[in-house]
């Protein structure tokens, strides 16, 4: 019997070690390594064999000879939101939210998925509310629509399923530190859970062309909980801001890889 391989890793940054510290040396923090077991890489075939079953089957090409279509945004009602996403939402883009619990983010998102359903089809996935919460707060905002789809699940390989048979245009994930992938042993929320279902949620956006909203939420020190790769791995950061006590909110792009109009 193979002997089971652990590693600790750090939920701050994402270092990892093998073995415990109490100091994360990467980024300095106190007790925030925690063991992960580290699943048996499958093994995978050969680049040949990939292109036998018509996988992987690009080439390179001159840059010259490389096809340009120029997609069409999708516009919102809200003039700010277009504004920070540059010119509006792109089609297959990887559009992470991040703001402090409670700071109106699924408000936000299910105003925009309301907005969004007029033109096409969408799918609003919660792991942290229910049909019926979901649909009180969308009566009280005036949000409403048969192509707007509520679907509470934090399953991925169910999620996957679903997009695959619903084939939506859009896709918002409510929150991704919800989100767990069955096979990993790592606890949801964790580097590892977070990591795998980002890049689950990149293959959907770039494979299928569906854009992804992944709202995510911030720690005490102000940045997106989960590892820093998360940020990197998508197409957009937004940040929304502001206090609790007012009722003003701020939503500013810290992170956009995709052209302006």
């Amino acid at each position: 019997m193979a002997k089971v391989k652990t590693q600790y890793v750090c939920q701050n940054c994402g270092y990892i070690s093998p073995r415990y510290l109490g100091r994360c040396p990467n980024c300095n923090e106190w007790n925030t390594l925690v063991e992960e077991t580290v699943a048996p890489k499958a093994a995978s075939l050969s680049a040949p064999s990939l292109r036998r079953n018509g996988i992987h089957d690009n080439k390179p090409e001159p840059i010259d000879k490389v096809a340009f279509h120029r997609e069409n945004r999708f516009k919102t009602s809200m003039e700010e939101l277009n504004r920070v996403l540059g010119g509006g939402v792109v089609p297959g883009s990887l559009i992470l939210i991040g703001g402090d619990p409670g700071i109106g983010k699924s408000t936000l998102m299910l105003q925009v998925s309301g907005q969004l359903s007029k033109a096409g089809k969408i799918l609003y996935v919660s792991g942290e509310e229910s049909a019926s919460q979901i649909k009180m707060r969308a009566t009280r905002l005036g949000v409403n629509g048969d192509q707007l789809y509520v679907y509470p699940e934090t399953d991925m390989d169910v999620i996957k399923s679903t997009i695959s048979e619903l084939k939506p245009d859009a896709v918002v994930i409510d929150s991704v530190q919800t989100m767990q992938i069955p096979e990993l042993q790592s606890a949801t929320g964790s580097v590892a859970q977070i990591r795998e279902v980002t890049a689950d949620l990149m293959n959907i956006a770039k494979g299928q062309g569906i854009t992804v909203f992944v709202v995510g939420h911030v720690t005490k020190g102000g940045a997106i909980a989960g590892p820093k790769i998360l940020e990197h791995m998508v197409d957009t950061v937004l940040y929304f801001e502001g206090d609790l006590h007012h009722s003003y909110r701020i939503l500013r792009t810290v992170k956009k890889s995709f052209w302006v109009d």
